[in-house]
């Protein structure tokens, strides 16, 4: 027996959430572990009991709702993702991904569906990194790469640790991290990126997560005169950036094949000054490829190029490591459920890798997974004009029901 999804419901509970912490221009500000991040968390709980689902919360604050089956002692098939967002963020990164596992869990209910496997809604802590970097921490820490105590000591700009907003908000769960183990786990998302919109395409078949590499990078000059210093003897922070960030731009153009990414999101100079030579600045690299010997051969030319930056203006120049991600392959066989399930509805779809980072990526290396993409208007997230329209969403929605369906009846 099948199960169908009511997209006005799913609809009426997106724009609920986006009640909570909503932004001058239509968005959502819902920093992870604030009290509109809370506020979000409890009113998922609220719907969720009403459905007699049980609830765990694990040592970082991972939520785990479940619905039960008829064979309680097998693994549950896991859907999910995250309700946090950006300082400016919109109303559908993450949040789609859990209501949309929650319509699943209404649909079945109504309808008298009782899965042979127990069903598990994940809500997954800090997917952003906007409060605590850095990003997909909690995701990470379940699957092993990060230590519940590093995740923990972790701090915002305030100097809040996670474990102090934590207990803060109320969700300092006991549950061991790592805990519950999972027979699969899928995740619906917007696409975040323009192919799908471009391609008159309904949905994408997430194949993998191409790589990436952060770096926080730090050019230190001699603060001077913009007047009476001449140009020969400065020693321009600001324009050593400025040629690092030129020369990458221009190595990442050069690749028709759109595959090398390079991107410096933020650039802070120190008590600037309109006269003064920039004496310091400090400023972030994010280099992505979809190929992992391409991302080796991409930092290694940002190296050069740092390096060569620093002699050329007479700076020093540090690099600090910050965060990496290999290339990710998805599990075939959970990449083919949701293929299969695409084609029974008759949706258009293409194959397709992802080209943001998602809590699939940490979540893949200890259980077999898969991701769900829709279209989202211009391809625009992070961004309080994120939109994705309900007959996307509902589509998304079906997919993943009938994936999860499949699966929990295996």
């Amino acid at each position: 027996m099948g199960v169908t999804i009511n997209s006005g419901r799913l609809w009426d509970s997106l724009m609920a959430m986006a009640e909570i912490g909503p932004t001058a221009n239509g968005g959502s500000c819902r920093l992870a572990l604030t009290e509109e991040d809370a506020a979000g968390r409890r009113l998922l709980l609220k719907w969720s009991e009403a459905l007699g689902c049980t609830v765990r919360v694990d040592r970082v604050g991972n939520l785990f709702i479940r619905r039960a089956g008829k064979r309680n002692d097998l693994d549950p098939v896991a859907v999910g993702s995250h309700l946090d967002t950006q300082p400016k963020g919109g109303r559908f990164d993450g949040i789609l991904g859990v209501l949309a596992g929650l319509e699943t869990f209404r649909a079945l209910d109504e309808q008298g569906n009782l899965t042979e496997r127990p069903l598990e809604l994940v809500v997954w802590t800090n997917e952003e990194g906007s409060r605590f970097a850095p990003a997909m921490v909690a995701s990470g820490a379940y699957a092993g790469e990060f230590s519940v105590e590093s995740t923990l000591a972790r701090r915002d700009s305030a100097g809040v640790s996670y474990g102090e907003a934590l207990r803060q908000v109320g969700f300092a769960g006991d549950m061991a991290v790592g805990e519950p183990k999972l027979h699969a786990f899928f995740e619906l998302h917007i696409e975040q990126g323009p192919v799908l919109e471009k391609e008159g395409e309904s949905i994408g078949v997430v194949t993998g997560v191409q790589g990436m590499r952060w770096y926080d990078v730090s050019f230190t000059g001699q603060a001077a005169h913009a007047g009476p210093t001449p140009m020969r003897y400065r020693h321009d922070a600001l324009a050593a950036a400025a040629r690092l960030i030129d020369r990458l731009q221009g190595y990442a153009l050069e690749d028709e094949t759109g595959a090398t990414k390079v991107t410096c999101g933020c650039l802070e100079i120190p008590q600037s000054s309109r006269n003064v030579i920039p004496g310091e600045v400090q400023l972030t690299v994010d280099l992505r490829h979809v190929e992992e010997d391409q991302l080796d051969t991409l930092e290694q030319r940002f190296e050069t190029e740092l390096a060569a930056a620093g002699q050329r203006f007479g700076v020093s120049a540090q690099v600090e490591h910050i965060w990496k991600s290999p290339v990710v392959n998805f599990d075939a066989a959970c990449v083919d459920a949701v293929e299969a399930a695409t084609r029974a509805s008759g949706f258009s779809y293409r194959r397709m890798l992802s080209g943001a980072g998602h809590d699939s990526v940490y979540v893949s290396r200890v259980t077999p997974t898969a991701m769900i993409f829709i279209p989202c208007r211009d391809g625009i997230s992070h961004n309080e004009a994120e939109y994705a329209t309900p007959e996307h969403c509902a589509q998304g929605c079906q997919v993943l029901a009938d994936t999860l369906l499949g699966q929990a009846n295996t």
